[in-house]
């Protein structure tokens, strides 16, 4: 039976890289089995405090916590075996197999090798990709086995840096969609790092803004489609509000 999904605090977390503060005191608690999207401009701070939980960020102050433990008290590799971690430039290996990259979190940590074709059916790819070389696949299907290889571990916690950026609006969509479902299905923690507000209110069941590296607003995204969670949070609701309302008078 698979570990409970696990819950993430933030405890005062600062980060400054010269004489900017990426991350500005931010103390917060994710609670096991949410789905937190972390939204902002670009240079709020969101990536840098999501990085701090699997540690290739190092805060300057504060502390995060995986269920109540610093996650400085082990070594960081240690540490990142039990967190799926998923960025827009996918980084699979390109001399291996889907197969094989995906395989490559087990094989480091000494498990046992994954149920590829399990996990490939996962991410609605089918058992026969796993022969293939990351070049002979489309840009959808690569973040797929991307996913599929931050989840061979067993990983409870996934964590996803601007995962769909690079992808095209309709392959975007519908990996989007498949990640909420592998959320639900089993009963992760996620949190997702996105600048597209459409995508936090349509994916995600909490909704955290940054500016300036503070959380200016903590909410859900029927608050916020409802026009609350203050001025920041408003600015960034009404990109995709206007985008719908244009698309309306163009049907007229």
């Amino acid at each position: 039976m698979p570990s409970p999904a696990p819950a993430v605090t933030f405890e005062g977390v600062f980060k400054r890289f010269g004489d900017v503060a990426a991350v500005d005191g931010v103390s917060l608690t994710i609670a096991p089995g949410e789905f937190v999207a972390l939204v902002g401009t670009s240079g709020s701070g969101k990536s840098t405090l999501l990085k701090t939980i699997n540690r290739l960020v190092e805060p300057d102050d504060g502390a995060v916590l995986i269920d109540g433990r610093d996650v400085r008290a082990g070594p960081a590799p240690l540490l990142r075996r039990r967190i799926g971690y998923v960025f827009q430039s996918i980084g699979l290996f390109p001399h291996w197999t889907v197969a094989e990259n995906i395989g490559a979190g087990p094989r480091v940590a000494g498990q046992a090798p994954p149920d590829v074709g399990r996990l490939l059916d996962l991410v609605e790819l089918p058992a026969s990709v796993a022969t293939r070389m990351p070049h002979e696949l489309s840009g959808g299907q690569r973040q797929r086995i991307a996913i599929a290889r931050a989840l061979a571990p067993g990983a409870r916690l996934l964590l996803l840096d601007e995962a769909l950026g690079a992808l095209d609006p309709v392959t975007r969509d519908g990996v989007g969609r498949r990640l909420a479902d592998l959320h639900a299905e089993l009963a992760l923690t996620t949190v997702l790092v996105t600048h597209d507000m459409a995508e936090a209110l349509l994916l995600a069941t909490r909704v955290l803004v940054m500016k300036d590296g503070r959380i200016v607003a903590d909410a859900t995204p029927a608050e916020l489609a409802g026009g609350g969670g203050g001025e920041a949070a408003q600015a960034l609701v009404a990109v995709p509000r206007a985008q719908a309302d244009r698309l309306r008078e163009l049907g007229r």
